[in-house]
């Protein structure tokens, strides 16, 4: 073979060698070992000096000392955001889709087809029988549709990262009903125990010296009964909740050991009141993540549909060749085209169409439900506000009298039984005035979830995409 006429091929082959062997990745093992994740998970605490740079971060303040001597809910939701699994979930979720939208934009590799060996049983005397070849082909893709594949990868890539902003919110959600289960009300029980037993003294006194009736004192002691049952329950409850917290932090439960909890921000109640039922119907479908993501989840099937569209025009291939045949180098070049001729892509095309068609029937479907868990959420916060109202108004009356008795005591008109049962009739008001408080922060709470924001306290950290215990923690 002629030197230069061998030259093209052994370039074409040369650098189709090369092109395979540059910027090639390499496999690194990272495997999961369940006994170190565990010890891992197991050694979290609320004092960690990451932890503590994390909250300052967010809270814009340092806290001195640390670990700080009570945990209210702001730092609580900063605690789960950052060690909670499912934020992580979401976030390599993410991950993925951010990963699919390089996938979108590749653009296919060229074919190199053979090289070929060829024997010519017709060659003349002298000349060699023998027939190299080799092809490229070159693929060209029409009509946009690497646009379309990488805005439709865009926009799945923008709904996982609303999802991000989704799971979290539901991680603070969880965290502060869990922590409206550990409020102190078995203060408020045992305050009104010590209250009853007194009564039920003096009236046991009076009962052993006839004054009063046998039933009467029955009664007060089944009263006590019932309080004192009452007082083991919230006891075995607040274990349960505790563990419930913990869980919700992402955190062993030994870690909240000897830990002081604050609910500052559970005994303000949101005037929700003052929210137009309108306005936060508005304010919901604006907000919300889900929405959001419906939204997204529509974009994406719309560019879908362009795809599938663009689709209908065929793309093609560009093949140039080169071959040397009994001495002769040979080019040649084709242009391979498909020929739409039996479909022209109408079952992809009659998909991406019902796709479309149900995922904006998905988004009215949730609007409606949005537009009706917020209104339901803001009439359940209004009527509980105002039964908290009459609970304070209550409570308010039974101090009042209790004064008042207190003050005819020290004045010897009347008797230390009359101050005891109002002194009871107080704590029995403090009990349904605590009981009614819990009932309207869970209705705030779902509130809070129809609306996606906090009524009171400070809002979310505007970053919760990004892992903020390094992503190479396997926690």
């Amino acid at each position: 073979m002629n030197p230069a006429r061998r030259y093209p091929f052994r370039l074409i082959v040369v650098l189709a060698f090369c092109a395979a062997g540059c910027t090639t990745q390499r496999y690194h093992d990272q495997p999961l070992s369940p006994g170190a994740s565990l010890s891992g998970y197991e050694a979290r605490t609320l004092d960690a000096p990451e932890l503590r740079s994390f909250l300052h971060a967010n809270l814009d303040r340092a806290d001195a000392p640390w670990p700080p001597t009570s945990w209210d809910l702001d730092r609580l939701t900063l605690v789960a955001f950052y060690y909670h699994p499912d934020l992580d979930v979401v976030r390599a979720d993410w991950g993925v889709a951010k990963a699919a939208v390089i996938t979108a934009g590749q653009r296919p590799n060229p074919q190199l087809l053979g090289p070929t060996l060829g024997y010519n049983t017709t060659a003349l005397g002298g000349v060699s029988p023998w027939t190299l070849g080799l092809l490229i082909d070159i693929p060209i893709e029409t009509a946009g549709k690497r646009g379309y594949r990488i805005a439709q990868a865009a926009q799945h890539s923008q709904a996982a990262r609303f999802r991000i902003e989704q799971a979290a919110w539901q991680v603070r959600s969880r965290l502060r009903d869990s922590l409206i289960g550990l409020y102190p009300i078995d203060a408020v029980l045992e305050h009104q125990h010590s209250r009853l037993q007194e009564l039920v003294a003096l009236l046991e006194r009076r009962q052993a010296l006839g004054l009063i009736a046998q039933p009467e004192v029955t009664q007060a002691r089944l009263a006590l009964a019932r309080i004192e049952l009452g007082i083991n329950e919230i006891g075995r409850q607040r274990a349960t909740q505790r563990t419930r917290l913990a869980a919700a932090l992402g955190l062993p439960s030994v870690a909240l050991d000897g830990v002081t909890l604050s609910f500052a921000d559970l005994d303000r109640m949101a005037d929700c009141a003052t929210i137009p039922t309108r306005d936060a119907q508005r304010e919901a479908l604006l907000n919300r993540a889900d929405v959001r993501v419906a939204l997204s989840a529509y974009e994406e099937t719309q560019e879908a549909l362009r795809l599938e569209i663009a689709r209908q025009y065929p793309d093609f291939r560009l093949r140039a060749g080169y071959s040397w045949d009994q001495g002769d180098g040979k080019w040649v070049l084709g242009l391979p085209v498909e020929l739409p001729i039996l479909n022209r892509n109408e079952g992809p095309i009659a998909e991406a169409q019902a796709r479309r068609q149900q995922a904006a029937a998905n988004f009215l479907a949730l609007q409606a439900r949005t537009i009706g868990e917020t209104e339901q959420a803001l009439a359940a916060c209004e009527f509980s506000l105002r039964k908290l109202k009459a609970a304070e108004a209550a409570l308010s009356a039974r101090r009042d009298n209790e004064r008042v008795t207190s003050a005819l005591f020290r004045t010897g008109e009347t008797d230390r039984l009359a101050l005891a049962s109002a002194a009871f009739e107080t704590a029995s008001a403090e009990q349904a005035h605590t009981e009614t408080l819990i009932e309207a922060q869970l209705a705030a709470g779902q509130l809070e979830d129809a609306l996606q924001r906090p009524l009171v306290g400070r809002a979310l950290p505007l970053r919760q995409d990004t892992n903020p215990r390094n992503e190479k923690d396997p926690r």
